[in-house]
């Protein structure tokens, strides 16, 4: 049960002091915005490599982007250890999480809430992680979409039957009141922005998260 807060919630003028704060986490989420493939703009390659060079943890890029063929490698390529594309933006997405692999990165791939995750089931062989939206994505701070838990279930079942160490993630609105339903649907890696973020003392934050869901190991 691995907790990666999400630094869209954190403050950007001071990256690194906000890193330092989640250093008992597992991962830290970097969530890369293009406002093409969604309706809002953060950050990219050049702020990415900066935070890998002090980060205490390691890096979970999250890449709501259009063409995550051509710009996800270079984020394996700088050192990110986990690489997430969004399939419905990714033309190869077998080649893609090759290709990610082949550069050291664990290769995830994430599904917006309207997408059905079926059709890409035989993708499971080339993938880390699977990342079942729980919000729309674009913006932090919004509320947690429980009818995406069946999905979560689904995806969970679909990766025991194909066997394989890969973990199942879940991302927006997670919270202290949420991260319980996430685990019993199958969720292992829980990103969660504001509740750590909005928290006074952010690593007591993970803490909570984490022992939360600890009883719920699969």
């Amino acid at each position: 049960m691995q907790i990666s807060p999400s630094i869209l919630s954190a403050d950007f003028a001071n990256l690194e002091a906000e890193l330092k704060r989640i250093a008992n986490a597992d991962w830290a989420h970097v969530d890369v915005m293009d406002a093409h493939f969604v309706p809002n703009l953060t950050l990219g390659l050049p702020v990415v490599e900066a935070l890998l060079r002090v980060s205490p943890i390691p890096i979970d890029a999250h890449l709501m982007i259009e063409d995550p063929d051509r710009w996800a490698p270079l984020y394996a390529e700088a050192g990110c250890q986990s690489v997430t594309f969004h399939v419905e933006a990714a033309r190869d997405p077998r080649g893609l999480a090759r290709t990610l692999r082949a550069a050291g990165a664990r290769a995830a791939m994430a599904i917006k809430p309207a997408t059905d995750f079926g059709p890409y089931e035989d993708l499971l062989p080339e993938l880390d992680m699977v990342l079942v939206m729980t919000v729309e994505p674009g913006f932090g701070g919004q509320s947690f979409m429980a009818d995406q838990m069946p999905k979560v279930k689904q995806v969970r079942e679909a990766v025991r039957r194909h066997g394989g160490e890969i973990w199942v993630q879940v991302d927006g609105g997670v919270s202290a009141s949420t991260i319980e339903q996430c685990a019993e649907a199958g969720a292992d890696v829980f990103v969660a922005g504001s509740a750590v973020y909005g928290a006074e003392d952010a690593a007591a934050a993970v803490d909570e998260l984490r022992a939360l869901v600890t009883s719920h190991a699969h």
